[in-house]
Parts: C-alpha cells; sequence; structure tokens
C-alpha cells in the first residue's frame, strides 16, 4: 500500500497491533537486582559489622591476655627478687629460684596465647607464692627465734661478764691474801748490830785495830715462814760507798739481778727467834759510818748504818 502524504501506511499500523512492548519485562528484571543487591548490601553490612566486631573482642581479647601475661610476669620478676633476697643456701629455695626462673623464659618466648595456656602460667605462678609464702613464714619464725636467742645470749654474756668480774675479784683478792701471806711469811732480821774484832776474835774500840767484823742479828720468829736451812747474805757497805768483798767477789740473786755480798751463812731456821753471826775477814777498816744489808730468800730481810770509831 501507499503512503499518502503525510507518511501513513495502513499496513504497518495492522503489524503494531501484534507486536509486545519488551520495557516491563526489564523493569521487573531490574527491581529483582536491586532487590538481591539491597539483600546482599544488607548481609555484606552484617558480616562487616560481625568481622569487626569479633575483631575488636578478638583484640580486647589479646589485650586482656597481653595484660595477663604482663602481670604473670611481673608476678614472678617480683618472686624472683623475694627469692633472690633470701640468699640462704637451701636447695628447695634454689629449686623455687630455677622454677621462676625458667617460666619467666617461657613467657618472654610465647607466642601463641590463649586462655588455657595463662590460666596454666597463673597456677605456677600461684604455686611458687605459696611456697614463697611457707618460706617466708619459716623465716619469720627464725627471726623470732633469733631475737630470742639473741636475748638470752646477751642476758649470758652479762651473767657470763659479772661473774668473770667476781671471779677476776675473788682472783685479786686471793692473789691479795697470798701477797699478804708471802709478806707475812717474810723472816724479819733485828737487832741488828756490827763488831770490831781482832785476831783473836776479841772485840776492839777503834776498828782500824779490826781483823775481822762480826754481824750480829736475831731472826724473828713467824709461824708463817718455812722452816729449814736458809742462806743468809749479808753486804758491809764502807763509810767511802763501796761494798765490802772478798778477791773472788762472790754474787747472788736478786730481783733479776747479780749483786756481790760480802759473806753469808747458812742456818737452820725452825720459826722461833734465832740468833745469828756472820763473820766478814779483812784488815785497814776506816772509821766512820758503815751500812749494813741482810737478804734471805730472795728479799731484804733487814738493815741499818752503824758509826765505827
Amino acid at each position: 500500500m501507499k503512503e499518502d502524504k503525510y507518511g501513513y501506511n495502513p499496513a504497518e499500523e495492522d503489524d503494531e497491533e501484534y507486536y509486545d512492548d519488551p520495557r516491563p519485562q526489564q523493569d521487573q528484571s531490574i527491581r529483582g537486582y536491586r532487590i538481591v543487591i539491597g539483600i546482599l548490601s544488607v548481609i555484606l553490612v552484617a558480616i562487616s559489622l560481625l568481622y569487626f566486631s569479633i575483631h575488636r573482642e578478638q583484640m580486647r581479647d589479646n589485650a586482656l591476655l597481653a595484660a595477663d601475661r604482663d602481670s604473670i610476669q611481673a608476678g614472678l620478676n617480683d618472686l624472683i627478687i623475694n627469692y633472690d633476697s633470701l640468699r640462704y643456701q637451701n636447695d628447695s629455695i634454689a629449686e623455687s629460684l630455677t622454677k621462676a626462673n625458667e617460666l619467666v623464659e617461657q613467657l618472654k618466648q610465647e607466642r601463641r596465647w590463649n586462655y588455657n595456656k595463662m590460666r596454666q602460667y597463673e597456677k605456677e605462678l600461684g604455686s611458687l607464692r605459696t611456697v614463697m609464702r611457707g618460706y617466708i613464714r619459716q623465716i619469720d619464725s627464725l627471726n623470732t627465734l633469733n631475737k630470742k636467742l639473741i636475748t638470752e645470749n646477751v642476758s649470758y654474756r652479762k651473767e657470763i661478764t659479772s661473774a668473770n668480774l667476781r671471779a677476776d675479784m675473788a682472783e685479786e683478792r686471793q692473789a691479795e691474801l697470798e701477797n699478804k701471806v708471802k709478806v707475812g711469811a717474810v723472816v724479819r732480821a733485828r737487832d741488828i748490830r756490827l763488831m770490831a774484832l781482832n785476831d783473836r776474835g776479841r772485840e776492839v774500840t777503834r776498828i782500824k785495830n779490826a781483823a775481822r767484823l762480826r754481824v750480829d742479828f736475831v731472826l724473828a720468829a713467824n709461824e708463817l715462814a718455812t722452816p729449814g736451812n736458809k742462806a743468809i747474805y749479808v753486804r758491809i757497805t764502807s763509810p767511802d760507798g763501796y761494798v765490802l768483798t772478798t778477791e773472788s767477789m762472790p754474787t747472788f740473786e736478786f730481783e733479776g739481778s747479780a749483786i756481790s755480798y760480802s759473806a753469808m751463812r747458812e742456818v737452820d731456821y725452825q720459826n722461833a727467834d734465832l740468833e745469828v753471826g756472820i763473820y766478814f775477814n779483812s784488815s785497814g777498816f776506816a772509821t766512820g759510818t758503815y751500812k749494813i744489808e741482810l737478804y734471805m730468800e730472795g728479799r731484804m730481810i733487814g738493815s741499818t748504818e752503824i758509826a765505827m770509831r
């Protein structure tokens, strides 16, 4: 058929009556896609939220685990310091200290953490702390006992010191008494005289005419003295200050020194008065004051000065 002048074709109009419009189907597909995308978006958001929630919870758990780990390690370090501060030669303490050091090293090398391991470390730490408290109680008990022993020791020392002082005083008194006894036991010489004699043994009035001198004296009675033979030494000092002696110049011991003497004699002393005379043979005596000293048993038992004409 021919088109009119306006371009209208009846045949095309007839064909359009039998052609289906596709736009409604496309709209339905787009809405389906949109629904699916929306659902997926919701699921994705939910998964994201869940992921971040789980991630935050895991980070929080890791932080808690790290905090627990640090707390356990700090507790172990304090425990090691406490064990080390004990400084006792004790095998049990040394074993506990070694165990604490091993736990610290395990904590440093641990890479995978979970609550079971954390509880295990906490259990080990608790056991070590329990042992530590036992040691501390024992040490406190020992310190208390030590203080008691120190107090008792001080008391005993005071008693011993007091006893020693009493013993020293007793020894001093005993020594003093012994010295008094020794002094009291010394035999004294009294009534000392110097006689000038001639060669026949008769007394002369002028000492320059004498051929010998005789020292007369009395050994006084003394019940404390030991009886028996006694050696008596006499020293006669002339007016010019020289000790009269023989050519052999004999000596005896007195206060740690050897001193010369004029004459000596042994007598039998029996704790009673005993008259003694000791002779010195010589000549050429000078007029003046003579000094007489008598010695027996390491002591001077008498002395005097006598003027001779």
